[in-house]
């Protein structure tokens, strides 16, 4: 089944955004920084406490948020996130939603042992599709 999960973008305010959210939805939040990823070479020092990718469950709803994700024409940014059951279906999706687009991350293997691409659509939409390590 396909699910749809916001991708919110902060600019150093994901941990405050999310734990806030908490306090309201209940849930639990989940948090990896910059300095806690196998990516924190690529990045200087005054980033390595940003959240590269935090999550917010409480139930069925999941919000994902990361400071590296800010639009800068905006406040915020959301990203749509769309979690695939397996490979074959993300292969399809992302061809057919990427159509018209740019792809700005090919879909392929991911460092936490999933595959993941992005893309904005033909309508400017910003698409983050995972596949998640144990259905690749």
């Amino acid at each position: 089944m396909l699910t749809v999960q916001p991708y919110l973008g902060f600019s150093g305010q994901s941990r405050e955004a999310l734990t806030f959210y908490q306090s309201c939805l209940g849930g639990t939040v989940e948090l990896m920084t910059v300095a806690d990823s196998p990516v924190a070479a690529h990045f200087p020092p005054d980033a390595q406490e940003h959240v590269l990718h935090g999550t917010l469950t409480s139930g069925p709803l999941v919000l994902n948020a990361s400071d590296m994700r800010e639009d800068t024409t905006r406040t915020h940014s959301v990203s749509l996130a769309l979690q695939c059951a397996d490979a074959a279906q993300a292969r399809t999706v992302f061809g057919a939603l990427s159509q018209g687009g740019t792809v700005t991350q090919p879909l392929g293997p991911s460092f936490w042992g999933g595959q993941f691409g992005e893309f904005t659509d033909r309508y400017g939409l910003h698409w983050l599709l995972n596949v998640p390590a144990e259905v690749r």
